[in-house]
Order: structure tokens, then sequence, then C-alpha cells
């Protein structure tokens, strides 16, 4: 990468993250768009936005802790276009070594400068510099610092996991992971997919534990992947993948997922139900025509997509399904490691919030199954109010199910966090 490319990679890396932190677009939806746009950069400067964009977003409140340590000015009173490029700064310096620490700071210098804050660029030379020259001797006080985590949310998991334990979770935020699809087994198996997509020098790992699931590494972009497109695999993490095996779904099955988007699981259902149905609801037209797309791309027959409020009875519903899928709104809090802007946007009003939402469509999709069938619920967060304390209260209050199973999946390098509990109508 030549240097001025290299300017040019952290001038969008830098636009990326004004939207992000301090204009509040989503991480993973801006980024992706982003990359998009600037399709056309070698491998390697998209890569260098990537990790630069996500790396600072994810480790946004150590960042500032360190900056706090060299500034008088604190990070939270500084203009937003010098807090950003401070953020990304002292991310370099401390998780980045593509270029010497003395070249990293002229960069952001330039950066002030091009920004309009040329009265701005000594200060931001000096604090860039004295982070570099002092970054040995930075000490991380606690885990919320440690690990860029919500102080709320470290006091949360404390209670819950335990000290040990919710350190052991935070560190899994930060496992590097390989992404995980769902090989679409009706159209290839998992040996054939590997040999063509490392015919084109992708990675592929075949996952052991999970019939449908490998996991690859070295591509540039999905839409430049022919066999993504012809839709030989999908994107679907592994916990994610759990969810139809657990349902216990046969090949004659009748199951409806009703809060699908953007498919995976349904898709997955429709492939197992191979002579059965699934029906797909979300709550809005574009999450539905999501959905249909999906279905476009993989082939699937037996599946349809339809608009419809979980939290709204359908009387049409009762009692029809074998299996209902209700992989509910949550927190996301087992998800940081994709969506690492999620930990700042959550507050204990917010989960609360969703607490009531999970508890309303639980009390209402339950109604759509048959006697003798199976409610699989699941959430990607591991807040117990939203999981284990969920199915209490929800078994509590519904005599009528009993539970089967229940499983709480902590991050680590071969998944995120993620719940699962199956129940069955007596």
């Amino acid at each position: 990468m030549s240097d001025n490319n290299k300017i040019n990679t952290r001038m969008i890396a830098f636009e990326t993250l004004l939207e992000i932190l301090e204009h509040g677009q989503f991480s993973h939806i801006y980024l992706k768009a982003v990359l998009d746009k600037y399709a056309y950069l070698d491998k390697n400067e998209r890569a260098f936005i990537t990790r630069l964009v996500n790396g600072t977003v994810e480790r946004k409140l150590q960042l500032d802790y360190i900056i706090d340590s060299f500034s008088k000015t604190k990070a939270k009173k500084m203009k937003p276009v010098i807090r950003t490029i401070m953020r990304m700064g002292a991310y370099e310096i401390f998780y980045m070594d593509s270029v010497p620490d003395s070249a990293t700071c002229n960069e952001y210098v330039k950066i002030a400068k091009k920004k309009g804050f040329t009265g701005l660029s000594g200060f931001v030379n000096g604090v860039l510099r004295n982070v570099s020259r002092q970054k040995l001797e930075v000490k991380f006080k606690d885990l919320c610092t440690k690990y860029s985590m919500p102080q709320w949310i470290v006091d949360k998991w404390t209670s819950e996991y335990g000290k040990e334990q919710t350190e052991e979770i935070l560190k899994g935020f930060y496992e590097p992971q390989d992404l995980c699809i769902r090989v679409n087994l009706s159209k290839v198996t998992r040996e054939e997919l590997k040999e063509k997509l490392e015919s084109r020098n992708i990675s592929v790992r075949i996952c052991d534990t999970i019939d449908s699931a490998c996991y690859i590494n070295g591509y540039d972009s999905l839409a430049s992947i022919p066999e993504f497109n012809q839709g030989l695999f999908y994107i679907q993490d592994y916990s994610s993948q759990l969810v139809p095996y657990r349902a216990g779904i046969k090949d004659t099955d009748k199951v409806i997922d009703v809060c699908a988007a953007p498919g995976g699981k349904a898709l997955h259902a429709a492939q197992i139900a191979s002579q059965g149905s699934v029906e797909a609801r979300d709550l809005t037209e574009a999450k539905v025509s999501l959905i249909n797309e999906n279905i476009q791309r993989t082939g699937a027959t037996n599946i349809t997509a339809k608009q419809w409020d979980a939290t709204e009875f359908d009387q049409a519903a009762e009692n029809q399904y074998d299996v209902v899928i209700a992989d509910l709104p949550c927190s996301g809090l087992g998800i940081i490691r994709k969506k690492p802007d999620i930990k700042y946007n959550q507050t204990e009003e917010s989960l609360n919030e969703l607490v009531q939402l999970q508890a309303n469509i639980l009390d209402t999709v339950c109604k759509y199954v048959k006697d003798g069938g199976t409610l699989c619920y699941s959430t990607c967060t591991i807040n117990k109010d939203e999981n284990e304390n969920q199915v209490s209260n929800f078994l509590s209050s519904h005599k009528d199910f009993t539970m089967v199973n229940m499983e709480q999946l902590l991050p680590d390098s071969s998944h995120d966090g993620f719940f699962i509990c199956v129940m069955k109508k007596n």
C-alpha cells in the first residue's frame, strides 16, 4: 500500500467513524455501505479500513481512557472531528503496526489540517506522540476500561456470572473468528463447496459439530464469490444454525418463524422440512423483501414470506404449526463482535422494554403451536432477564408447555453468545 493510498484509506476510515461514533449510524450497516462504495480498492486497503473502523468502535471506552491519561482536554470535551482523530490515532498506536508510530502521528496531523483544524494540529501531534512514547506504561484499572465495556453491563454480568466468568465472556468478544456459513445441502455437499472455494484461494474449515456449517477466511467480498451468488451457501452463525436442529424439525413439519428476517433460520428449516412447509414472518415490508430476496437466491420452494406484527394474534394460525421458531428482538449483547457499537447503544431502560416485548410475543405466538408441537425460543444475547428468567416466567404462566432443553452459549472463537430454549406443548 503506497503512502498516498494510506492517507486516503485513513480519511475514508475517519469519515466512516465520524458517522458511526458522532452521528449514530449503525457500524455493521454503514461500514458495509462504505466498503461497497470503495469495492475497487485493493483487498489489503479494504481490510485496513475495516480493522481501523471496527477496532476504534470496539475499543472506544478504552481509547478515551488512554486519551484522557495524556490530554488536559478530556475526550468528551473535544470537538467531534478531533475526538475521532484522537481515537483513531490511539487505536493505531496501541493495536496496529503497519507503519511506525511517528508516521501514524503525522498522518493524523494531516487529517486535522485537511478538516480545517490547523490550529489544533499541534495539540493532536503532542498528545499522540506522548501516547506513543508512554504506551507501555498505560494500565487498565478495571474490566470496563480493559475490555471497553460500559460499566452497567459489566456490573450486570458480574452479578449474573461472577467476575471470573464475566472476564472470560469479555475476552471472548476479542477472539478472532472466521466467518461461519451454512452450506445449502440441497444444492451441494460441504466437501464439494470446500473444493470450489479453495480453488479461489478461500480457506475453508468444515465444522465437526453441525452438519451444515463451515468456516471461511481469506475472501475479499461476498459479492465477488460466485458460489454465494448461486445460493450454494448462506451467511449464518454457528449458534443460529443450531436452532432448527435443537427444535427437532422433521421432514414433513409445518413450521412458522415469527421474526424471521433476514431468513437464515427459516431457510434452514425449509431445507430440513423438505416435504413440509415454512412461513417466514417479519414486521416491515423491507424485512419481508430481504427474506424474499434470500429465498430467491437459494431457490427454496417450500417457504413463503409474510408481513405480520408478531405481537398481533393471528387467529388463522392458532394450533396450526408443528414448530414455532421465536428468535425474538433482543439486546444483541451476544454478538458484540459483529456489531461493536451495540454495547454503547443499549441502556438498562431499553433492556427492560425488550424483556416486556419478548414476553408479549411469546404469549401471542405460543398459541400457534399444535398439541404435541414445539416452541423454540432463542436470542443472540447472554442476559439472564432475556433468557433463563424469561423462560421461567413464561412456563410459570403457561402450564401447557414443558421445557425440553435449554442452553446458553458464551462467545468464543467458534461462535457468538446465543441462547436457545425448546419447549413442548402438552
